[in-house]
């Protein structure tokens, strides 16, 4: 339910908003293209279904979840969301 200057279905819109956004992102970190058939971090052979399953994969699975702990450490909060944002 809005309130105040807000039309209705605004929050809805917003969440939508905010989905979209976090969509996009993880799209364009997808690999694409060719996979590679050792690990471009440490080396180790990229097993053939990983291959397959993945195309564009570049990492080991080790490597790869060791990347993905990092991206997600070092991710902002959603600004769109935040009551700060509101209040600027």
């Amino acid at each position: 339910m809005a309130s105040g200057w807000a039309p209705d279905g605004a929050e809805q819109a917003q969440i939508d908003a905010s989905l979209d956004d976090a969509l996009t992102q993880v799209r364009e970190r997808l690999p694409q293209g060719e996979s590679a058939h050792e690990c471009i971090e440490c080396g180790a052979i990229i097993p053939e279904a990983r291959r397959r399953a993945i195309a564009g994969v570049q990492l080991c699975v080790d490597c790869q979840e060791e990347a993905d702990r990092q991206q997600r450490i070092f991710a902002g909060y959603n600004r769109r969301g935040s009551k700060d944002s509101q209040l600027r």
